[in-house]
C-alpha cells in the first residue's frame, strides 16, 4: 500500500512536468522543475520541511506557512462594520465584473470560432508566467505578481477576522524561486458554519481588492505619465500610406515632424491648423527629427512633400463600389472632409508624447467628466494588448525614446530613466492586478468566482423556494454550479483549441 501511494505521489508531478513540456516550456525549464521536485522530496523525507512548517502541494509546489502578520491583521480588521460594508460592496462589484468576464469570454470564443487567427499564440504564451511567456518579462511582472497575490490573500484574511473566523496561518506558494500564489487558511469548520452572506463577502474580498488596486495604481501611473514630456515637440505617424506624398518624400514612421513651412508644430492641434492652410497638390516643407539607435541621438532633416487629396484618397479606397462610395461620402461629410483638402499620406498620427498620452489624460482632465470616467474604466482592458503587440514592452519602443522627464520636482529628481522605471513597474502592477482580479472571477471552482456562484445560487434558491427542503436546495445549487463550471471550461478551451485544429 505504501508503494502504491508513493507511485501515485510521483505520477502527479510527472504529469505536470510532461504538461509543461507539451505546452511549450523549454527543456531547460522542465529539467529545473525536475531538480526542484527532487529537492522537495529529499527535504520532505529528511524532515526539513516540517521544521519550517512547510508542505508540498501537487508534488512540485512548496507551501510555506507563517503566523507573522497575524497581530497586524487583527489590528487592521478591528473596524468590523467598515469591513463588512466593504464586503457587501465587493459582492455586488464581483458579480458585475463576473458578468463582464463571462460576456468577454463568450464573445472571444465566438470571434475565434467564426474567424480563427492565422498565427495563434504559442501554447506557452497562454500560461502568462513571468519570464516564460514571450511577452511577459520576468522582474517587474514577478514583483507585481507578489504584491497582487499578497493583497489578494490578505484581503481574504481581513474579511475572515472581521466576521470572527480564526486563521490558522498565512503562506506563499513557491515554484522554485517564483512565487505562484499565496494563501490565508481560515478554519475550514468555521467557514462551513458561517452564514452564506458572510462567505460571499469572504470570497469576494480577494478579487475586489485586486480590482480596486488596479484603478488606484492606474491613477498613480497616470500621474507619472503626466510628468513625461517630449524631447522634440511635434507629431509623428505610426504608419505611412503606400504611394502617398509622405512615402514619396521619404518620411518614415515615428519620425517627429517639428515644423511645416517653418511653422513650429507642438502637437496635433498645431498640425491640423497648418494643414487647413494647405490644399491638395501644394508642396510643403517638413522639418523632421530622426532617431538613430546606433548613435543614440537625434538628427534633423528637411523633406518636400506634395500633398494628396484627402477626399479622393477615401473615395479610392472603395475601388468603384457605389454603395461604399455613398456611405463614404456620408462619413466624409460628417467629418467635414471636402474635395481639395490636403492629405499628407500618413495614418495614426499622434503627438510626440503619444506613448503616454492615453494614461496622462486621466489626471490632466482633457476629456469631459463622462469621457474621463469611461477612459479610466476601459484603460486596463486596453493595456492587456500592449505587451503582446510590443514584445513585452510597456509602450512602442520608438515612442519611448521620444520621452524625457518634465520640469516637476519629482520628475527632475528621478530623471528620465527613473520616471520610465516607475512607469514600467506601475504598468505591470495594473496589468497583473487586473488579470488576477478578472481571472479569479471566472465562475468555476476553485476560483473565487466559482464559490461566489455556488453560494449565490444557494441564497437565490432559498429566497424563491422557501418551502423546499434545505438538502434539495444544496444539491440543486451544487448541480447548477457544476454545470456552469463545465460550460465556462468549454468556453475557455474554444479559443485555445480551434486555432490549432483549423
Amino acid at each position: 500500500m505504501a508503494e502504491e501511494a508513493e507511485s501515485r505521489g510521483i505520477l502527479v508531478p510527472l504529469l505536470l512536468l510532461f504538461l509543461a513540456y507539451y505546452l511549450g516550456a523549454p527543456i531547460w525549464l522542465v529539467i529545473l522543475l525536475g531538480m526542484w521536485y527532487s529537492g522537495l522530496v529529499y527535504a520532505e523525507s529528511t524532515g526539513v520541511l516540517d521544521r519550517f512548517d512547510a508542505t508540498r502541494a501537487l508534488g512540485v509546489i512548496l507551501m510555506i506557512r507563517t503566523k507573522r502578520g497575524m497581530r497586524f491583521l487583527d489590528f487592521v480588521s478591528k473596524p468590523k462594520r467598515f469591513w463588512r460594508g466593504y464586503g457587501e460592496l465587493s459582492i455586488w462589484l464581483c458579480f458585475f465584473v463576473m458578468f463582464m468576464v463571462v460576456l468577454l469570454l463568450i464573445l472571444s470564443a465566438i470571434a475565434v470560432a467564426v474567424s480563427p487567427p492565422d498565427d495563434p499564440l504559442p501554447a506557452s504564451d497562454l500560461l502568462l508566467i513571468p519570464g516564460v511567456t514571450s511577452f511577459v518579462p520576468f522582474w517587474w511582472p514577478a514583483l507585481a505578481l507578489i504584491v497582487a497575490i499578497v493583497i489578494h490573500e490578505y484581503s481574504h484574511g481581513i474579511q475572515a477576522r472581521a466576521h470572527g473566523m480564526r486563521l490558522r496561518s498565512f503562506g506563499v506558494l513557491q515554484l522554485g524561486p517564483l512565487p505562484v500564489g499565496a494563501f490565508a487558511e481560515p478554519e475550514e469548520s468555521e467557514i462551513e458554519r458561517a452564514p452564506r452572506r458572510e462567505r460571499l463577502r469572504l470570497f469576494a474580498a480577494g478579487p475586489s481588492i485586486n480590482i480596486f488596486a488596479t484603478y488606484v495604481v492606474l491613477i498613480l501611473l497616470s500621474s507619472v505619465a503626466s510628468g513625461m514630456v517630449a524631447e522634440n515637440e511635434g507629431v509623428h505617424a505610426r504608419g505611412i500610406v503606400v504611394g502617398g506624398g509622405a512615402e514619396e518624400a521619404g518620411l518614415l514612421p515615428y519620425e517627429t515632424i517639428t515644423h511645416i513651412d517653418g511653422m513650429k508644430i507642438e502637437g496635433y492641434s498645431d498640425f491640423s491648423s497648418e494643414m487647413d492652410d494647405i490644399a491638395a497638390g501644394d508642396e510643403a516643407v517638413l522639418t523632421v527629427q530622426s532617431w538613430s539607435d546606433d548613435s543614440e541621438s537625434w538628427s534633423e532633416r528637411t523633406l518636400v512633400v506634395t500633398m494628396g487629396d484627402r477626399y479622393q484618397y477615401y473615395i479610392d479606397e472603395c475601388d468603384g463600389d457605389e454603395a461604399c462610395i455613398e456611405d463614404t461620402n456620408k462619413l466624409l461629410d460628417f467629418w467635414g472632409v471636402k474635395p481639395g483638402d490636403a492629405f499628407l499620406g500618413v495614418s495614426n498620427l499622434v503627438s510626440s508624447t503619444g506613448g503616454v498620452d492615453g494614461y496622462a489624460n486621466i489626471v490632466e482632465g482633457e476629456y469631459s467628466a463622462f469621457g474621463t470616467a469611461l477612459s479610466t474604466a476601459v484603460r486596463p482592458l486596453l493595456m492587456l494588448n500592449v505587451p503582446i503587440a510590443n514584445d513585452g514592452q510597456t509602450m512602442i519602443p520608438q515612442e519611448r525614446v521620444m520621452l524625457i522627464a518634465g520640469d516637476g520636482a519629482i520628475a527632475s529628481m528621478l530623471g528620465t530613466d527613473g520616471m520610465l522605471t516607475i512607469f514600467d513597474f506601475l504598468f505591470w502592477l495594473v496589468w497583473i492586478n487586473f488579470l488576477l482580479g478578472f481571472a479569479n472571477l471566472i465562475p468555476m471552482i476553485p476560483f473565487d468566482g466559482g464559490h461566489l456562484v455556488r453560494d449565490g445560487i444557494h441564497s437565490f434558491l432559498r429566497k424563491v423556494s422557501k418551502n423546499s427542503h434545505p438538502m434539495r436546495i444544496e444539491m440543486l445549487s451544487n448541480r447548477i454550479s457544476s454545470l456552469s463550471s463545465i460550460f465556462i471550461l468549454l468556453v475557455l478551451l474554444i479559443p485555445v483549441i480551434i486555432p490549432w485544429i483549423i
